[in-house]
């Protein structure tokens, strides 16, 4: 779904486990990190698309996690003119994302990236909360960093600190959907 904007809906996914870290996953056969993210089909909330896109990328299913907060608002991206594929239509300049907080409550063995034909990634790790801004490509950093900051009051019962050298001021606070344990 594209606005008339020309930014793409998408739900964006930060899966955590019982040390407070982050499952980091590689692109499918390149060099490149990410979270979890995928877009907004028509006629599907982002709730909808949240299990979709979990269950797809990783593998999980509604019962793996527990959903535990999400940002309140679209935080959105731009593309740069390289990635801008201008004969399609409508363009797609940029994404608009919601992002949710999700623990994970099954066995790190049931995450698995191949369950569909489409395969997104090869690998993943957990990381340390703040480490997926350093890998994610260059032009989604500020996205990372503001979503990373308003969720992280939530997953730390505010008792988190961060890091000095992410300095973009606050844009929002998550929602609470239920509380981390």
């Amino acid at each position: 779904m594209i606005d008339k904007e020309g930014y793409r809906a998408n739900v964006g996914i930060v899966i955590t486990n019982d040390k407070q870290q982050v499952l980091l996953a590689k692109r499918y056969k390149q060099d490149s990190w990410q979270l979890p993210q995928g877009g907004i089909d028509q006629g599907e909330t982002d709730l909808d698309a949240l299990f979709r896109e979990l269950n797809e990328e990783v593998g999980l299913a509604v019962h793996d996690v527990q959903v535990i907060a999400k940002t309140p608002k679209w935080l959105r991206y731009d593309l740069p003119d390289c990635h801008i594929r201008r004969s399609q239509k409508p363009t797609c300049v940029g994404q608009k994302q919601v992002w949710y907080l999700l623990r994970l409550t099954a066995n790190e063995d049931s995450i698995r990236l191949d369950t569909h034909a489409d395969v997104e990634f090869d690998d993943w790790v957990w990381v340390d909360y703040w480490h997926p801004i350093e890998e994610v490509i260059d032009f989604k950093k500020p996205i990372y960093e503001d979503m990373l900051k308003a969720l992280a009051p939530v997953l730390f019962n505010n008792q988190h600190k961060i890091p000095s050298h992410y300095s973009r001021p606050l844009k929002c606070s998550a929602i609470i959907l239920n509380k981390a344990k």
